[in-house]
């Protein structure tokens, strides 16, 4: 399939004339416009071609939560990745919660044959461990009865049941043994700071041991001031990636503008944070085995507090772009970006000879046309 005379998105994140050509599920060829032909084209005259959107960070969707695998069937996973892929969401990370080891371990046995699989839609590309090492003051929709300190005895089994496949795990800096900690899970994963009440101090004490990342930028942690920093000043001096989620709920459009004027178009990372309730009706979800209740895209546990997103990253993306962010920015954000803060971008996450056939052919309202995942069209 050669896909001809689009807008394509390179990986310097520019947008460039080209054709695009792929075989079986790679990307072979990347070349000036109207000079690749072959048997089969698709004209993308007008059109955006981009890499497959990579969410790093997401629960649920389709009526069907990551975590629900716990009772051994992969059904929940495959109604994910059916509904992903139809967004455009070509990669994801399946989300835990705060959880006892014996749950965490049933829910890794069913997805550990799925890492990788391919022809279901959405690839699953291994875990974001949310939970349990955070601080009980910020839980937020995490089960408190489950939150402990660090455990690094207990991650390293989780490692091993995963098959290796836990690529982030969230931890509160400031709890103790969570410095220690990191050190030693970053060499095996990407560590993030979540879930906290860590102040500037602490936070950057984190990031000179092992942390990287930062989960759902604002929510979850102390409020940025200026006086006191906390861990958005903090990430903003040290992180390498932050994450962001953009449905217009868990952030003003302003604050959306200026994480990316503040952090740059290099370093932030849309997510989903979404749950059950993703691509559903209002109605009662589940998440983390609480009852959650999704009214216009608002999602909340029985007293108020937000329990994840009810959009799509891919959704999230465009809204981004509606709020003012720069094109580019947002489709780094949601492609390139994640890809990297997850080890993922030796495989996906940007239009490279070699890199995965992921890729989105979007119209002028930023929604796929064409979706190709591993080079076969949905």
């Amino acid at each position: 399939m050669i896909i001809k005379n689009g807008q394509v998105f390179n990986s310097n994140g520019r947008f460039i004339p080209a054709d695009v050509e792929l075989a079986g599920d790679r990307i072979v060829k990347v070349a000036p416009a109207g000079t690749l032909h072959g048997d089969e084209e698709l004209d993308a005259a007008g059109k955006y071609v981009t890499p497959g959107f990579v969410d790093i960070h997401i629960h649920g969707a389709a009526g069907s939560d990551f975590c629900d695998g716990m009772d051994g069937s992969d059904k929940y996973v495959r109604a994910m990745q059916k509904y992903l892929g139809s967004q455009g969401v070509t990669s994801f990370l399946g989300t835990t919660m705060a959880f006892s080891e014996e749950i965490l371990d049933r829910i890794f046995d069913t997805a550990r044959p799925i890492f990788g699989q391919e022809g279901y839609g959405a690839v699953l590309r291994g875990v974001n461990m949310e939970g349990p090492f955070f601080n009980k003051a910020k839980k937020g929709a995490q089960a408190e009865e489950y939150i402990i300190d660090p455990d690094w005895e207990m991650f390293q089994r989780l490692w091993e049941r995963s098959g290796h496949n836990i690529r982030l795990v969230d931890v509160a800096p400031e709890l103790p043994g969570a410095l220690e900690f990191a050190q030693k899970a970053s060499k095996l994963c990407t560590v993030s700071i979540a879930h906290t009440c860590a102040t500037y101090e602490e936070a950057t004490a984190a990031f000179a041991n092992g942390f990287t990342h930062t989960t759902h930028l604002f929510n979850a942690m102390p409020a940025f001031t200026h006086r006191a920093p906390g861990v958005v000043g903090a990430a903003s001096d040290f992180a390498e990636h932050i994450e962001m989620i953009c449905d217009g709920i868990h952030l003003n459009p302003a604050v959306v503008r200026a994480v990316f004027n503040m952090f740059g178009p290099d370093r932030v990372c849309i997510i989903s944070d979404a749950m059950q309730a993703c691509g559903m009706p209002n109605g009662e979800y589940s998440l983390g085995g609480q009852k959650v209740f999704m009214t216009d895209g608002l999602a909340t546990l029985a007293d108020g507090t937000i329990a994840g997103s009810a959009t799509c990253q891919a959704e999230g993306f465009r809204r981004a772009v509606k709020f003012g962010v720069p094109l580019e920015s947002a489709l780094k954000a949601a492609t390139i970006n994640p890809a990297r803060a997850a080890g993922l971008d030796d495989e996906v996450g940007s239009i490279a000879v070699g890199k995965r056939a992921d890729v989105l052919v979007l119209g002028a309202d930023l929604h796929p046309e064409h979706i190709f995942i591993g080079g076969k069209e949905l």
